[in-house]
């Protein structure tokens, strides 16, 4: 036994040192040799805690009654602001390569962008407000509001990438992304936080649909399982690599419906009021009130579609 201890003990240092250096390599000359990240698990509490405010009583303590909910959702909503405030730093100072531990403007900054992200999250609740009654109205299975509140994949899907979507347009680096890929992970469904969503949208069943960063979906949107929204292949640089910030993702106007299946690709629009059919595999522009169905796409040329 103790020569196996040993043996581990020999191989242990070496392997430490080469893991190290490459992690070190990776990370490059930042934050003069100090590793400060925003912590992932305190961004998800203050998730949770976006959404107790959200919705009092649904998630956190379920035992509220009118005279304790205003103290409960105060309390909870400035936990949540000086919690974002300490990660949106990290992530900041991270990103610019500065000391976190000596850097004030990075702290001025984040403080400022946790300002402009809680005074937006009224309008947020409303948006996902609508997205419940999308769901509502929109599922016949779904009996009362509460249980698409509690248990509907796309409403949580889409609650929190309504938050992330707010901290992208602010600037802040790293946590959009944790949001986003926190919900693909829960629900099986991938929406960038990057993307535009008009109100009353509502994701039936949900797994396995996708939506890229530049995508613009309007109001009264309706998806099933398994759609994508997503690029073509896109233009290169001198070096070969993707040129990025370029729209490249379809737009979605209001009233559309997109059923199970259907792959929609590039900077393509599917006109108001337009139904989009299941395992359809779209690459070209749709007018209003359009009926694409899977036989339909079949005949169509796929000139549009070159290079995909």
């Amino acid at each position: 036994m103790s020569g196996q201890t040993s043996s581990h003990e020999a191989l242990l240092g070496p392997v430490v040192d080469s893991l190290v250096s490459a992690a070190l390599a990776d990370r490059g000359p930042r934050n003069e040799g100090r590793i400060v990240l925003p912590s992932r698990d305190a961004v998800l509490a203050c998730l949770d805690g976006i959404r107790q405010v959200f919705f009092p009583g649904y998630f956190g303590t379920a035992d509220l009654h009118d005279k304790s909910v205003h103290y409960y959702v105060g309390a909870t909503l400035d936990r949540v602001i000086h919690e974002m405030e300490e990660q949106i730093a990290r992530a900041v100072a991270f990103v610019a390569g500065d000391n976190y531990a000596n850097c004030p403007h990075c702290r001025d900054k984040a403080e400022a962008m946790t300002n402009a992200f809680v005074a937006r999250l009224p309008e947020v609740r409303r948006l996902i407000a609508t997205d419940v009654e999308a769901a509502f109205q929109g599922d016949p299975a779904l009996q009362i509001k509460d249980e698409a509140i509690f248990s509907y994949p796309g409403v949580y899907a889409v609650t929190e990438q309504r938050i992330a979507h707010e901290l992208y347009n602010l600037g802040v680096p790293l946590i959009p992304r944790m949001i986003t890929e926190h919900a693909h992970s829960l629900t099986g469904i991938d929406i960038h936080p990057g993307a535009t969503i008009g109100e009353r949208f509502f994701i039936d069943h949900g797994t396995g649909v996708v939506i890229g960063e530049t995508s613009r979906i309007g109001c009264n949107v309706r998806l099933y399982q398994g759609v994508t929204l997503g690029a073509k292949s896109f233009p290169l640089d001198e070096f070969g690599k993707p040129i990025k910030g370029i729209d490249r993702h379809p737009i979605v106007e209001d009233d559309v419906v997109i059923y199970a299946g259907a792959t929609i690709l590039g900077r393509i629009t599917i006109g108001r009021g337009a139904s989009i059919g299941g395992n359809v595999w779209l690459t070209h522009s749709v007018p209003a009130s359009a009926r694409v169905t899977q036989a339909e796409a079949r005949e169509s040329k796929f000139e549009d579609g070159g290079g995909i």
